[in-house]
């Protein structure tokens, strides 16, 4: 007589253990204690815990100040609009990255729209997100003029604002220390000049992104202020601003400019807002056949500068990484912790990290580590 054919159950071991921790919290119809559940699931204890803490999360367990849990009605799962800077710019898709992965870890809906960095997209992005009716708006759009007509949009529908980058009114702010950056962006180049030009430097240009208001450009003043600090005897009229635009071109455009009146072998330190400033600059010198004059820091670490250092003949000699790859995960705990109203910071800053050609390799040895 053949053997009856035994039927394979396809299950996943930690969600029936999820599944029967949830049964019993509703069957007992009360608080009760994580020995309670461990007690009478017989789950480990561990991964008791963890289950609880994950249901708490989600929103489908409460837990009291006492430490006990209690089963509760599944809240509505929360929507976010987050609206990126442009899809064609490296760190914003860096960011965006993060968002959308944190988010969908956390059970939070995003909703993204592009600024496109057009300051009439992002006033239309944001009535769209009223439209949608969102619980909260991350909005990372860099033009500080239009700040103002956004916030006041979110704000009539009473939709909590998080800032990127650039403050906004009535908004909870988050980003970098951008003054803190352009400091460390100046050190270094200070550094740099002291080690290969004895300290000789005929010019300090700061590539600047005004229509991004004062805080972003307090880049630029932080970095003069980290050259001078190294760099005692430089004049106050061998620092020069140029309007980059955070953009490569605008910022070749205007080194280019700048080198047609200036001879060959002055040496030149660039302290650049953005990395796309900091490649457009590199641009420039090259176009010149000047590279060797000039010493390059730029913002935010994106993939082409790092191959740049990684050559170890570039003029970009450092970069801040701002760590987009961390945005996303506090950015949705910033957000769900301001919609159950906990009172957070006005300004939350990001972890930055100095990179360098001296240390490409180090970090990249950490990561495998890791």
């Amino acid at each position: 007589m053949p053997k009856a054919k035994i039927k394979r159950l396809y299950l996943i071991p930690i969600l029936s253990k999820a599944l029967d921790v949830l049964e019993f919290l509703e069957q007992h119809n009360a608080p009760v204690t994580l020995e309670d559940v461990f007690q009478k699931t017989h789950i480990s204890k561990t991964s008791v815990y963890r289950i609880l803490k994950t249901l708490v999360h989600r929103g489908y367990v409460a837990q009291s100040q006492t430490g006990q849990y209690r089963l509760v009605s599944r809240p509505r799962r929360l929507r976010f609009g987050f609206a990126v800077q442009s899809g064609d710019m490296p760190f914003s898709m860096a960011m965006a990255r993060s968002v959308t992965d944190a988010a969908a870890a956390a059970g939070v809906e995003v909703f993204v729209l592009d600024n496109k960095q057009d300051p009439d997209i992002a006033i239309q992005n944001a009535q769209e997100f009223v439209y949608k009716r969102v619980d909260l708006v991350l909005e990372f759009q860099v033009e500080e003029h239009v700040a103002p007509h956004v916030a006041h949009i979110l704000k009539k529908a009473d939709i909590p604002l998080v800032a990127i980058d650039v403050p906004h009114p009535n908004a909870t702010y988050f980003g970098v220390d951008n003054f803190e950056v352009g400091f460390e962006a100046g050190s270094l180049l200070g550094q740099h000049a002291q080690r290969k030009w004895k300290g000789k430097v005929d010019f300090v240009l700061g590539i600047g992104f005004s229509e991004a208001g004062s805080y972003v450009q307090s880049r630029i003043a932080g970095a003069f202020e980290g050259i001078r600090d190294k760099l005692k005897d430089l004049q106050p009229d061998h620092y020069i601003r140029l309007e980059g635009r955070g953009m490569r071109e605008p910022s070749r455009r205007a080194v280019s400019d700048f080198l047609s009146g200036h001879r060959k072998g002055q040496h030149v330190l660039v302290a650049a807002a953005t990395d796309s400033s900091a490649l457009g600059v590199l641009e420039a010198a090259r176009q010149a056949g000047r590279e060797a004059d000039f010493a390059i820091v730029g913002q935010d670490c994106i993939p082409e500068v790092i191959e740049e250092m990684r050559t170890g003949k570039s003029a970009i000699v450092g970069s801040i990484s701002h760590e987009a790859e961390t945005y996303g995960p506090r950015l949705i705990q910033l957000g769900i912790a301001l919609l159950r109203g906990y009172t957070v910071p006005p300004y939350n800053y990001v972890r930055h990290r100095l990179v360098t050609p001296d240390n490409l390799d180090g970090d990249r040895s950490e990561e495998q580590e890791e």
